[in-house]
């Protein structure tokens, strides 16, 4: 029979450092000669520690102020009209930028991307994530081979 690596001496010096708050890991560290986080974690479990240790508390996250709305809107761009997307709005193309792209507007890159004059379509979406002239590029319909054809008949 081996020797445990667990001895009594370590096994107060596990629950006197995990008392003070110490990591799983900065117990194995301190404790060192081949017990690990895993081995550490392992124990504290078997001595029922794990549960009952003092969590301290959880500092609240401070959430960054936001703009007020009208501030949010992009300067350049017209505010849109409710109801649905209007296609011809050609002005607009080109003027959406990373932070500026809404939820609903065309992602159609336009440009270099490491240009500083790249920019976003940027009109209303209406099928996936682009408008409707650039949906006709991103989403064109699979090419009728005569063995896609066959298939689709049910002959092959």
């Amino acid at each position: 029979m081996t020797a445990s690596t667990w001895t009594e001496d370590r096994v107060e010096r596990l629950r006197r450092l995990w008392n003070e708050g110490r990591t799983a890991d900065q117990v194995a560290r301190e404790l060192a000669d081949g017990i690990t986080r895993s081995a550490v974690l392992g124990k504290l479990y078997r001595l029922g520690l794990s549960a009952r240790r003092a969590v301290p508390p959880v500092k609240p996250k401070t959430e960054r102020p936001r703009a007020p709305a009208s501030t949010q809107m992009r300067p350049d761009v017209r505010p849109r009209p409710a109801g649905p997307p209007i296609l011809d709005r050609v002005e607009d193309v080109g003027r959406a930028t990373l932070l500026t792209l809404g939820r609903t507007d065309c992602r159609w890159p336009l440009g270099d991307p490491r240009s500083p004059a790249f920019s976003l379509c940027g009109r209303p979406a209406v099928r996936g994530a682009y408008c409707a002239s650039h949906a006709e590029i991103a989403y064109r319909p699979a090419a009728d081979t005569p063995r896609s054809l066959e298939r689709l008949a049910g002959l092959a």
